[in-house]
């Protein structure tokens, strides 16, 4: 095997295409993934970890790639991150006001999207169709257009009381999800949450909060030549190499004919990539 490149490792870049284009990321180096479907990989841990922000080592990554002290201060390791519908930045308790300003009282994007079945998320309008894609989202369709983060969270909060807000990851690398009417799911949940809807623009104003009736559903294939018979997690803390035939990607997902790696997990480790 040719190593490829090494370096500290950051989630795949990913771009919407037929199928999804993927490539690695080490460092400075971007490796493109899709023409090494069939062939062996190899992917080996080297040992060590250094913080994605600040560059510390550290025994172990938190929040996808932060050492302790800085998942501790970062507003985007905040709790609010999980949970948008508790921002606290108009309390002025917001770890960093300026951050807040530029990446959450941004305009935000509700949507529905087909994974392992039909789930309600939210994420930045600049996102789309990036987090669609990490997802390994079959479709997808924005709902909801929103002037804020903690909105958009609010709106999903009410949504989630009718449909799922995860994905089961066994199933969406078990095989593609079954195509499903969102357009009509859409309308659906503007019925049932009409009277919930209706108070959050009230509250914020009809400007922030936008139903975008007339979107129509993004259909994404994948770079998948076949799907594991069962789903082999694989772990590089445990095992340091990884080594197979590459099948497949979908998400943040390599599949291998041994297992299936979730390559977002090992944000900042660093690795060496060999093919």
């Amino acid at each position: 095997m040719a190593e490829l490149a090494r370096g500290a490792l950051d989630k795949m870049a990913a771009r919407l295409d037929a199928p999804v284009q993927y490539a690695l990321r080490l460092g400075e180096a971007q490796v493109p993934v899709n023409p090494l479907i069939g062939q062996p990989l190899r992917l080996e841990y080297l040992g060590a970890i250094h913080c994605s922000h600040c560059g510390r080592r550290t025994a172990k990554s938190f929040g996808q790639g932060y050492c302790y002290p800085c998942f501790r201060k970062l507003p985007q390791c905040d709790s609010c991150i999980v949970s948008p519908e508790k921002c606290h930045h108009a309390l002025g308790t917001c770890r960093d006001p300026a951050w807040g300003e530029r990446f959450c009282m941004t305009e935000h994007v509700v949507y529905l999207a087909n994974s392992s079945g039909v789930k309600v998320g939210i994420t930045r309008a600049s996102q789309v169709p990036t987090r669609w894609l990490d997802q390994g989202a079959r479709q997808a369709l924005p709902i909801l257009r929103v002037a804020t983060r903690q909105q958009s969270g609010l709106v999903e909060d009410l949504l989630r009381s009718q449909v799922a807000d995860r994905t089961n990851w066994r199933a969406l690398l078990k095989g593609e999800a079954a195509p499903v009417d969102l357009p009509a799911v859409r309308e659906q949940l503007f019925d049932s949450c009409r009277e919930g809807l209706e108070a959050l623009q009230a509250r914020f104003g009809l400007q922030a909060i936008q139903p975008l009736n007339d979107a129509e559903p993004v259909e994404i294939r994948y770079p998948v030549e076949s799907y594991p018979g069962k789903i082999v997690s694989l772990d590089l803390d445990k095992t340091p190499v990884v080594e197979g035939i590459l099948r497949g990607i979908k998400g943040q997902y390599l599949i291998f004919d041994v297992g299936v790696i979730n390559i977002r997990k090992y944000t900042a480790y660093q690795l060496a990539v060999s093919a």
